[in-house]
């Protein structure tokens, strides 16, 4: 095909006449990132806002950088002709929801279908239909029962999606029955959530525990179609043994799950290894005498922007389900002055994959071994009565069930007054409180000022002038009650831990 001819108007010359053109084009305006808001737009200046408003979540650098990336609508790679490929579209899946309703009131099985579709919607999916049924159990075959599963494949015709996500965890033989009758894939709420675990796994640990949880999932579940998994191989293919070695040998799938469970087996050293390092730093926390406050909570509940609110850590906070997945450790003072430590954890949710609990209990033994736990429930939920159940019960499961606990009811802003009335009813000794705003920031701060521990040995020392580092770390990792300079030295009167009483000994005043 030849080539249209160049037009008369087109810009283009000579060399020297190209270089002309582009000097005589205006100068590009340069825009700092700070003043674009998320859709590229300038953002206006408003006098009259604070910019100190919202410093406590820090620059959030983590949460840009995962929105860095995103799917472009409109651009569509799909044939006309689907049968010569089977995948030719870059756009987000297409999901249909479905869950059997076994227990519980309606508006409990409309609360857990709403989770799902929180949770696909974090993985990055839309949701286009959801679907409840009423049943004594799930049906061992299918799910929801063979009527019902081509009730389902005519939804998924009609409204074009390709995955269909159960609100259960599916046996194997489940999975297989249900996609046969459906036609598309289908995967259950645990695969949904591992998913989610995968895409906002940062730190090298964090990557190792769901990659576990991952494998442990997907062992049962390997399958092929036709002969790809049911191959042979012996003799001289397996290993060029010769006369007397030759046997029907591995089939594929067993060659595939082997693999799997060595590489399992070295992911569980890891992390162990892993697990040692973090066990290092608690123990040092330990012998400083330094509490530990561990918070904990439902996913998506406000633990990270708590975190900001007490410490000013800058963690990333995202209204996103398991936004956090890496714990962070920050240090912070009570009003008084006295140090202890604030553990952002992984949230929890209803049905937690016993995978990932398993994967991650070296990470969740850092609740399990704080000297208290700062239970954070959505106040703005409409069931916050099951989350708290729901973390309680992963809390018993990883030994954390006997830690102090101080239930603190966040987003109080957003909630219905008659639901905060009703779970300081039910939690006596719970705490209100809004991270967005600081309402109640200030009691709870006091509150933990009451429930830390004390150090043990009371102590009344004069400390000469030439041990200052003495007096600091009583300052540091001790209770002051009183303090008074003297000719001599420094008198003090004070609580401290086993150890640094020991060393303060030789100062004891008469």
């Amino acid at each position: 095909m030849a080539r249209p001819a160049r037009s008369e108007t087109s810009p283009a010359g000579t060399p020297e006449q190209r270089v002309a053109a582009l000097a005589s084009l205006p100068d590009p305006v340069h825009v700092d990132d700070d003043l674009l808001a998320a859709d590229g737009t300038l953002l206006g200046v408003d006098d009259d806002a604070d910019p100190r408003s919202d410093a406590y979540d820090g620059e959030q650098r983590d949460l840009s950088d995962r929105h860095a990336l995103r799917r472009v609508a409109g651009l569509s790679t799909e044939l006309q002709d689907v049968t010569e490929v089977e995948y030719r579209q870059l756009r987000l899946e297409r999901v249909v929801l479905i869950g059997v309703w076994t227990e519980g009131t309606a508006e409990d099985a409309e609360n857990s279908l709403a989770e799902l579709a929180a949770l696909a919607e974090t993985a990055g999916s839309q949701v286009l239909e959801g679907l409840v049924q009423r049943r004594d159990k799930p049906d061992p075959s299918t799910y929801v029962g063979s009527g019902k599963a081509r009730e389902l494949r005519d939804v998924v015709v009609a409204t074009g999606a390709d995955t269909v996500v159960c609100d259960g965890e599916l046996t194997p033989g489940q999975l297989i029955a249900l996609e046969d009758v459906v036609k598309v894939k289908v995967i259950d709420r645990t695969a949904l959530i591992l998913d989610i675990f995968a895409q906002h796994a940062k730190s090298r640990e964090g990557k190792a525990q769901v990659a576990l949880a991952q494998m442990q999932y997907m062992l049962p579940r390997l399958r092929g179609w036709g002969e790809s998994m049911s191959r042979q191989a012996g003799g001289r293919v397996a290993g060029g043994g010769g006369i007397g070695t030759r046997g029907p040998g591995e089939t594929k799938i067993e060659t595939d799950r082997r693999r799997i469970r060595a590489k399992m087996a070295k992911m569980r050293r890891e992390i162990a290894g892993m697990g040692a390092a973090r066990e290092t730093m608690r123990a040092e926390r330990r012998r400083n005498a330094v509490p530990s406050v561990a918070i904990a909570g439902y996913t998506n509940a406000g633990k990270s922007s708590l975190l900001n609110r007490l410490t000013g850590a800058g963690v990333l906070v995202e209204d996103a389900l398991f936004a956090t997945l890496d714990p962070t450790v920050r240090r912070a003072q009570t009003p008084e002055g006295r140090p202890y430590t604030l553990t952002d954890t992984v949230g929890f949710v209803r049905h937690l994959p016993h995978q990932l609990v398993e994967a991650f209990r070296s990470t969740l033994e850092e609740v399990a071994q704080a000297d208290l736990v700062l239970h954070v429930v959505d106040g703005s939920h409409p069931d916050p009565e099951s989350q708290l159940t729901a973390v309680r019960q992963v809390l018993g499961e990883i030994g954390a069930g006997d830690v102090r606990e101080v239930v603190v009811v966040n987003k109080a802003d957003a909630a219905d007054p008659l639901v905060l009335a009703r779970l300081q009813r039910n939690e006596p000794t719970a705490v209100v409180v809004s991270a967005r705003t600081g309402q109640g920031v200030d009691a709870l701060q006091e509150l933990l000022e009451r429930e830390l521990p004390h150090p043990e040995v009371a102590v009344e020392v004069l400390v000469p002038y030439d041990r200052g580092d003495l007096v600091h770390r009583v300052h540091a990792h001790g209770e002051v009650l009183e303090e008074l300079h003297e000719g001599e030295g420094t008198r003090l009167r004070a609580r401290v831990a086993p150890g640094l009483a020991a060393e303060l000994q030789g100062f004891a005043s008469a």
